[in-house]
């Protein structure tokens, strides 16, 4: 396996706590009430969970996983306010170009299998 780039688990670990945090505070939001919403809240930040969790092992689909599902908090946060969206955006743009750099292209590619004789 390829060596894993410091910047990659950065980000996977920031997802795997953000996801755990979004967790915590809906099953907070919870204990005031059930809402349907709360489902979507909860799947979103299991996603994010998965993705940080993948990442580190090194599956390519999951560095795509995370950047969609930061792509999906921009298209979220168009109707927030321009901080947000700011925010998501220099997000967005800094994940992608980490797990996409050329270190971070060698990580993920798969191990070469061995040649037959």
């Amino acid at each position: 396996m390829n060596k894993r780039p410091i910047a990659v688990v950065v980000i996977a670990c920031l997802y795997i706590l953000t996801g755990m945090a979004g967790t915590a505070a809906q099953s907070m939001e919870a204990r005031q009430g059930f809402e349907s919403d709360m489902i979507w809240a909860v799947l979103v930040s299991v996603i994010a969970i998965i993705a940080g969790v993948f990442i580190l092992e090194g599956r390519n689909w999951a560095r795509w996983l995370a950047v969609g599902w930061i792509g999906f908090h921009v298209v979220l946060s168009i109707h927030h306010s321009k901080r947000e969206l700011g925010l998501h955006v220099v997000l967005f743009v800094a994940i992608t170009y980490f797990l996409f750099r050329r270190g971070a292209n060698r990580y993920f590619r798969p191990a070469a299998t061995a040649a037959a004789p």
